[in-house]
């Protein structure tokens, strides 16, 4: 004998799946905190329902657990090419056109969050990974929940929706979105402790629940060991690793942290604007503040730390001379105020001479001209006493290149591409002094000479990279040129190295602000006798970047200084242009005026707006002239259908599709409704009547149709043997007929009192013994065939 469905199996792949969607999406509220604005929260419910409806679907039909699952993922698949692709077939199937689309959406995704400085914007990329992740988490939760029956153990999904942008935001997570997260979870438990209270030791069993490979248990199993693999191995998300030489380094909130090329272009391409150090002491100088230094080419087109640093040099009081540094030169006091700086290094000016007020536990590197901590924090006010000098172009013409009291490593120039090599042989060829090869390689970079910055350039890496910024395209910012030059200058045998920190900010009262929009590359040339000189090839046009007289008297040329027609795109709520710029405020200590721009809305929202405004309008009526509604819900369907638009026609066409299918359950669903009321409110119809036609509609629903020809007396007969009436509900059945047979026959215009008890309770008898399966609540029998009727 073939099982059959009990209302608690019906309970548990109807409304558990429902109530676990709801519990993932109330969790993914914590990106609020990662990512801008809440326009991303409408894609994760997407995900959610296509991923919850596949699972109701398929298991409504028996599928076994493994398949639902694999389902699921096509089914988000499938929402991925419709959302974020144009070359899907149909628009919504993935071909091998739109998987390329969608890797290179994916490549995006991952770059955005290497540079993605939280709160992010909410991008194509961005929104993109969002449906990924939630995607995958209500699969998992919708598969532990239902499947498995176990949804205490989602609590570890969610527990990690919540730690990984814990882990990546700079302050805490609303606590809204814990309050949110804890109280569906709850819901979710609650609902499965009435479930088990009700089957209590008579559990029925799930469609798609058994034993072996598909088995939920065997699911969960292997998604516990591959949790236990992944979360042992990877550490891509919410971790830096350690510091160079020492123990472990935290993440660096405001920072530069260990991948300062991650951090430096994040901070360019953020959103928001935040100020990271307030400079007093600088005067007018448009010196750069350095935080750290690359000395080590990798041979790939990039720039790296050295592999160790060293801890034998607290950074408090006098500070031991560098590599070509004699001594001298006039000592400046500059006072540094980090404010939302949260990293393992302390930025200095020039060359730092003696540091005051650093905590315990920081460190300097003579050769490097760092000052650095074992692990990310936030510093206090601290006072450096720089040396600010710079030497004349005739001086530095008269260095020599006898290179032996510095490190090896600066010079290594192995690996890099025979095409560069040849680039900087051409560039230096009749330069006698290493001076002068090095502004020959910085005029390289002039705008006369084709380059442009752009902060929104190509996210590739390596030699090929390299070689399209250096012959083809030349187009990138500070990062691209600082190793761009430091790399020519190695091939050309001077020693380079990369630095990082940020350029001079602007006026502020009696400080310089130094946001994250001023964060900088540039390269640094070693000369005996005069140390690390500063060389600047990006060609800055905001008044942002600094040539040291040197460079000035240097050239030959003017390209260094020179400005591109394009304005530096910075994508800034706030300017971080210096007061020289050519509009200013009458205030000098005032930060430039922020653009004003505007927000373009689709017209698909304006149209999608109205219908719903009119849709509302004919709904409020409605309740007393019930036809209405049949213009309310196909204006509410048709406003969704514009709103969904404006993020994707293929999902309009879905939602419109959806809404189709769910016709047949919506007229049902307005029969009912209408025979219920007849029944409790007397009026053109007879009571009597609406409950029979009721019944018989419930009845051919279940897969029991009652012919025409059947007296009521047969009819009800047929009902309580085909769907198993238990006693009260054949008690009952016989108190209906009886009502029935007195309004038609005996001509009884009065209400029965007994009738409507009577009703409910064989309604209730049948989905007791007989409870509707998904597929028939969908497509009710009673809709889909036409009915040859009964005697009224």
């Amino acid at each position: 004998m073939s099982e059959q469905e009990t209302p608690q199996a019906q309970w548990s792949v109807t409304v558990t799946p429902v109530i676990a969607a709801l519990t993932a999406l109330c969790a993914s509220t914590a990106l609020a905190g990662v990512i801008e604005g809440m326009r991303w929260l409408g894609y994760a419910g997407i995900a959610l329902m296509v991923v919850t409806a596949t699972g109701l679907g398929l298991r409504a039909l028996r599928t076994p657990t493994l398949l639902v699952a694999l389902a699921q993922l096509f089914a988000l698949l499938c929402l991925l090419v419709a959302l974020f692709t144009s070359s899907g077939i149909l628009g919504l199937f993935p071909g091998p056109k739109s998987i390329g689309d969608l890797g290179t959406v994916l490549e995006a995704s991952v770059e955005a969050v290497r540079v993605g400085v939280p709160p992010v914007p909410a991008t194509t990329p961005v929104l993109c990974l969002v449906v990924i992740a939630i995607g995958m988490v209500g699969v998992l939760v919708d598969t532990l929940a239902v499947a498995a029956g176990t949804p205490a153990a989602c609590g570890l999904v969610l527990l990690c929706v919540y730690a990984v942008p814990a882990s990546l935001a700079d302050e805490m997570l609303p606590w809204w979105s814990f309050v949110l997260g804890a109280s569906a979870f709850a819901v979710l438990l609650a609902v499965d402790g009435a479930h088990r209270h009700q089957v209590w030791r008579n559990r029925p069993v799930m469609p798609g629940t058994g034993r072996g490979f598909g088995s939920p248990s065997a699911l969960v199993s292997a998604a516990l060991a591959l949790g236990l693999l992944v979360g042992a191995t990877a550490t891509a998300v919410g971790t830096v690793g350690s510091l160079p030489g020492g123990g472990a380094g935290g993440g660096a909130a405001g920072g530069l942290a260990l991948k300062p090329f991650t951090a430096l272009r994040g901070m360019l391409s953020q959103g928001a604007n935040v100020e990271l150090f307030r400079v007093r002491g600088l005067g007018s100088e448009g010196r750069y503040l350095r935080a750290l230094t690359l000395p080590r080419y990798d041979g790939a087109g990039g720039w790296q730390a050295a592999e160790a640093l060293p801890d034998n040099v607290p950074a408090i009081g006098d500070l031991p001379l560098g590599p070509g540094d004699d001594g001298g030169g006039l000592v400046t006091p500059i006072e540094i105020e980090p404010i939302n700086s949260e990293d393992l290094w302390a930025p200095v000016y020039g060359t730092p001479r003696q540091l005051r007020d650093l905590p315990q536990g920081m460190f300097y590197d003579p050769s490097g001209g760092m000052v650095y901590s074992r692990n990310a924090r936030k510093l206090p006010k601290y006072v450096e006493e720089a040396d600010l000098s710079q030497p004349e172009a005739d001086d530095l013409r008269t260095t020599g290149t006898d290179y032996g009291e510095l490190d090896p490593a600066y010079l290594v120039n192995d690996g890099i591409d025979p095409e560069v090599v040849a680039l900087a042989e051409r560039l230096v060829a009749g330069k006698s002094t290493a001076f002068d090869q090095a502004v020959a390689i910085q005029e390289y970079f002039a705008p006369s000479n084709g380059f442009l910055y752009r902060t929104e350039t190509s996210q590739a890496t390596g030699v090929e990279a390299l070689k399209d910024f250096l012959f083809g395209a030349k187009i990138g910012y500070c990062e691209q040129y600082a190793s761009a030059m430091a790399i020519l200058a190695r091939a050309a045998g001077l020693p380079s190295r990369v630095a990082i920190g940020y350029t001079a900010g602007y006026q502020a009262g009696d400080y310089r602000s130094i946001t994250t929009q001023d964060a900088h590359a540039w390269v640094e040339i070693f000369f005996p006798g005069e140390g690390w000189v500063t060389f600047d090839p990006t060609p800055l046009s905001d008044g942002r970047g600094y040539q040291p007289p040197y460079v000035d008297d240097g050239t030959s040329t003017d390209p260094s200084t020179g400005v591109t027609e394009e304005e530096i795109p910075t994508g800034a709520d706030e300017p971080t242009s210096s007061p020289q710029d050519e509009e200013t405020t009458d205030d000098p200590g005032a930060a430039p005026p922020t653009e004003d721009t505007g927000l373009t809305i689709p017209w698909t929202v304006w149209v999608g707006l109205g219908l719903l405004i009119v849709a509302a309008a004919a709904a409020v009526p409605a309740r007393r002239q019930r036809a209405l509604l049949w213009v309310a819900v196909p204006l509410g369907i048709l406003a969704v259908f514009f709103l969904l638009g404006a993020l994707s026609w293929w999902l309009a066409a879905l939602w419109l599709v959806l809404s189709i299918a769910a016709v047949p359950a919506a007229v049902r669903g307005w029969q009912r409704h209408t025979n219920r009321h007849a029944l409790a409110v007397p009026g053109v119809v007879d009571p009597a009547t609406a409950a029979w036609r009721e019944l018989i509609a419930e009845s051919e629903d279940r897969g029991v149709a009652v012919p025409a020809s059947d007296t009521v007396r047969l009819a009800a007969r047929r009902m309580a043997k085909e769907h198993s009436l238990d006693e009260p509900g054949r008690h009952a059945l016989r108190t209906v007929v009886d009502s029935v047979e007195r309004s038609w026959y005996a001509g009884r215009t009065e209400p029965d009192p007994r009738l409507r008890a009577a009703f409910d309770e064989v309604v209730a008898g049948l989905r007791r013994t007989s409870p509707l399966a998904f597929k028939s609540r969908v497509m009710p029998r009673s809709v889909m065939r036409r009915r040859r009727g009964t005697e009224e």
